[in-house]
């Protein structure tokens, strides 16, 4: 033994011990499985870039995402190789670009060590925090009917949070195919990150369906969809002013507040094929 500090484990949840207190005045010993937060640093071309809070799951996904609803890459094939390092104090995600993206990394590094999922942490000016947004062409239209449907079926595939009751989860609903993909997270961007990831890595278009988020819908989160071209965000709570305004702009229908009995509607509501 070298006394070194073990490995990361990359497990996303673990058990921890726990009193639970009752009305009755009891006071009952056991545990509760709760989720991994862990450090995972972006490291591109040899040089970190990032680091966010995460649940230690998906990190392929994540990679990938990431690279994407950042502007750091375009396309799937512009990733050359990701390699996942567990690390006593967290997990590296050392990721090698095609040398055609090189410039656009350097332009847009940040170093970024915030809370959970924090998108904007550490970014250095104003105008970063309100980059260009690019507008989303989508002729996609969906029935009022499906916007309940799919968030029902979010709850049902939320294996992380039935267990833990403390992540988010990112989705993708197509009208006729229903829910393709979910990814869970502490952090709501890097749900969505991982759900970026894991639809480019799949060949699926984010245009032909909706975003669905268990989270609020903040302007970063718009950003992220308009990035992978996404039309329609639906989410379980509301949107920011801020988000609205942007996904005006970026021609992204804003649907928040979903419940089973309805849901609300920001911008762009011509996609709703039955208003």
């Amino acid at each position: 033994m070298d006394g070194s500090p073990p490995l990361r484990d990359l497990a996303p949840s673990r058990p921890a011990p726990r009193a639970v207190w009752r009305i009755s005045g009891s006071l009952i010993a056991g545990e509760r499985i709760l989720p991994e937060e862990t450090p995972v640093s972006f490291a591109y071309q040899g040089a970190a870039y990032a680091v966010m809070m995460a649940t230690p799951a998906d990190l392929d996904d994540f990679a990938l995402g990431f690279s994407l609803t950042e502007g750091i890459v375009t396309r799937v094939e512009e990733v050359e190789a990701v390699e996942i390092l567990a690390q006593p104090a967290g997990v590296v995600l050392r990721i090698a670009l095609v040398s055609a993206r090189e410039d656009v990394l350097w332009e847009r590094r940040r170093y970024l060590a915030g809370p959970s999922g924090c998108g904007l942490c550490g970014i250095e000016s104003l105008a970063q925090a309100l980059r260009a947004t690019p507008r989303v062409a989508s002729a996609l239209t969906l029935s009022c009917e499906a916007v309940g449907e799919a968030m029902a079926s979010l709850s049902r595939l939320q294996i992380l949070n039935r267990e833990t009751r403390a992540v988010h989860a990112a989705g993708f609903w197509h009208a006729r195919r229903g829910l393709l993909a979910l990814r869970e997270d502490v952090g709501r961007h890097n749900a969505l990150d991982k759900l970026a990831g894991a639809l480019a890595r799949r060949g699926v278009s984010a245009a032909d369906g909706a975003i669905l988020l268990t989270s609020r819908i903040s302007v970063e989160m718009v950003q992220k969809a308009a990035m992978i071209g996404a039309p329609v965000v639906i989410a379980v709570s509301a949107p920011t002013t801020l988000a609205v305004r942007v996904a005006e702009e970026a021609g992204i229908t804003l649907a928040a507040i979903a419940r089973a009995d309805g849901f609300e509607i920001f911008t762009h509501a011509h996609r709703f094929s039955n208003l």
